[in-house]
């Protein structure tokens, strides 16, 4: 049974949460503020996490980074505030989805399945390449352990950003638009996709490369979309 770990200092939200994906066969731990999350999971093996930005105490934006300096663990955040800079701002700071209250019950059970699929079948993408390590100059990929390497130093992904690495190296040289990359790994339709997938873009960028200005791997082509440069 896949554990989830809901934290909103609306305790109804909190319940309301609690119903809809016990209903669904996930066990649910609870938290009520920033600080309560984190001692649950470091008492807890925890699957996801649903995580409401405006808190008391430890708010959401703090305690994802809090959790992003040792975990890859897949984070929805819910806020109340529907701006795109909020969703931005929820993505830059490492959260993996964002909803925005009020919002459909049923949209919530879609993308916490979502991201439990693409977290347990971590660069499982389309291909029957049988090749399980992809190499571009000083950046490798094993694709068996999910480890990343930049001149055999170790770099840190979360799942999406490790997907799109991924995609983008099993295919070396060639351009991918925005639509395309959005569709392959959050198998849904691109609306909006441009903030979402240029956010993840300039994380990796800041994580493989020395001088993210100026990309060595990952190169934007303009008005077409990026591509992994051949070395």
């Amino acid at each position: 049974m896949q554990t989830i770990l809901v934290c909103d200092d609306d305790k109804q939200i909190v319940e309301a949460i609690e119903i809809y994906l016990s209903s669904e066969g996930y066990r649910i731990l609870k938290a009520y503020d920033g600080k309560e999350a984190l001692e649950v999971l470091k008492e807890n093996d925890v699957n996801l996490i649903i995580l409401d930005v405006m808190m008391p105490g430890l708010d959401g934006i703090r305690t994802t980074m809090k959790i992003r300096e040792n975990s890859s663990i897949p984070i929805i955040i819910l806020s109340a505030k529907s701006e795109d800079n909020d969703k931005i701002l929820g993505l830059n700071i490492g959260a993996d989805d964002y909803i925005t209250k009020p919002f459909n019950p049923l949209e919530l059970v879609a993308r916490v399945k979502s991201q439990l699929r693409r977290y347990t079948q971590l660069g499982n993408l389309d291909s029957q390449d049988d090749s399980h390590i992809f190499r571009c100059g000083g950046l490798e990929i094993n694709d068996d352990n999910k480890e990343v390497t930049v001149d055999e130093k170790p770099v840190k992904l979360t799942p999406i950003e490790y997907n799109i690495l991924l995609l983008l190296v099993r295919n070396t040289g060639k351009v991918f638009s925005i639509d395309e990359i959005y569709q392959k790994i959050w198998k849904e339709e691109p609306i909006d996709a441009d903030n979402t997938v240029a956010v993840h873009i300039r994380h990796i960028r800041e994580k493989i490369e020395i001088n993210p200005r100026e990309p060595r791997y990952l190169k934007v082509v303009w008005g077409v979309g990026y591509k992994i440069e051949k070395q």
